[in-house]
């Protein structure tokens, strides 16, 4: 009966409040009451694996539906969406950054 519900949990899944920093992740909260800050650099690369994770998950669940281990066509749509929400999220991202590096460097000192 319960074959085709999508294997989610949205704890685990939503990360809009966390920082990922290599192997760990983060919470916002803690960084507030925490005298020791993520460098920057180690919030870009974690963010970066992730978002590699991310979009290798629907070869992983496609691989799975292939063998036959249990996957279903619901997790493959779920994990396709992410990992385009993903890519078009950092696309942006990196089109602002560039934007606002093109912008400091029009000012003339």
């Amino acid at each position: 009966m319960h074959k085709h519900v999508p294997k989610i949990n949205l704890p685990l899944d939503i990360a809009e409040n966390k920082l990922y920093t290599g192997n760990t992740s983060v919470r916002l909260t803690s960084i507030e009451n925490s005298p020791e800050v993520p460098r920057f650099k180690d919030v870009l690369t974690g963010m970066v694996k992730e978002l590699d994770a991310t979009i290798k998950k629907p070869d992983a669940i496609m691989q799975s539906i292939v063998l036959g281990n249990g996957a279903d066509a619901h997790d493959l749509m779920i994990a396709l969406s992410k990992a385009e929400i993903g890519v078009n999220v950092t696309t942006q991202m990196v089109t602002k950054v560039v934007q606002a590096y093109d912008k400091v460097m029009q000012i003339q000192v």
